[in-house]
C-alpha cells in the first residue's frame, strides 16, 4: 500500500542518479573555478576575459572563478543546491552567449561542453539535490520536506 507521501518520493535509483550528476558536475565546476583563481590568478583570468570580450573582465573573471569553485563544491555536498545551480547555469549561459556560440557546436571552442554543464545545472535546479545530500538532511531535521 502506498501513501500519498511515498508516491511523491522519487525512487532510490533517481536519488543515486542525482548524486552522480551533482558530484561529477560539481567536480568539473570546482576544478574550473580553482584553475581560474589559483592557476591563472585574478590578473590572468581578468586578461583572458578581456580577450574574450567579457564586460568588466577584471571583476567578472574572478567573480566567475568564485561562482564555479564555491558552486561546484556546493553541488558536491548537496548544500544550497538550487541556489548554486542558478549561479552556475547563468555562468554557462553567459559563456555560451559571450564566447562559445560564435564557434559553433563542437569542441574545443563550440557550445557542446558548456551546454552540457548548463543542462546539468538546470536539471539540479529543477529537481533539487535528492535524498543523498546535505539539503535533504537539513530539510529532514527541520521537518520541512
Amino acid at each position: 500500500m502506498t501513501t500519498a507521501a511515498s508516491a511523491l518520493r522519487p525512487a532510490p535509483r533517481i536519488d543515486l542518479g542525482l548524486l552522480v550528476l551533482r558530484v561529477i558536475v560539481g567536480i568539473v565546476f570546482a576544478a574550473h573555478g580553482w584553475q581560474k583563481l589559483f592557476v591563472f590568478g585574478f590578473a590572468g583570468v581578468g586578461g583572458a576575459f578581456a580577450q574574450m570580450g567579457a564586460p568588466l573582465p577584471s571583476v567578472t573573471g574572478p567573480l566567475i572563478g568564485f561562482v564555479e569553485l564555491l558552486g561546484g563544491l556546493a553541488l558536491v555536498a548537496g548544500l544550497l543546491t538550487r541556489l548554486a545551480a542558478v549561479g552556475l547555469a547563468l555562468d554557462m549561459l553567459g559563456a555560451i552567449v559571450l564566447v562559445h556560440a560564435a564557434a559553433g557546436f563542437f569542441a574545443p571552442n563550440g557550445v557542446e561542453f558548456v551546454l552540457t554543464l548548463c543542462a546539468g545545472a538546470l536539471t539540479l535546479l529543477l529537481t533539487g539535490a535528492g535524498r543523498y545530500s546535505l539539503d535533504h538532511r537539513i530539510a529532514s531535521r527541520s521537518g520541512a520536506r
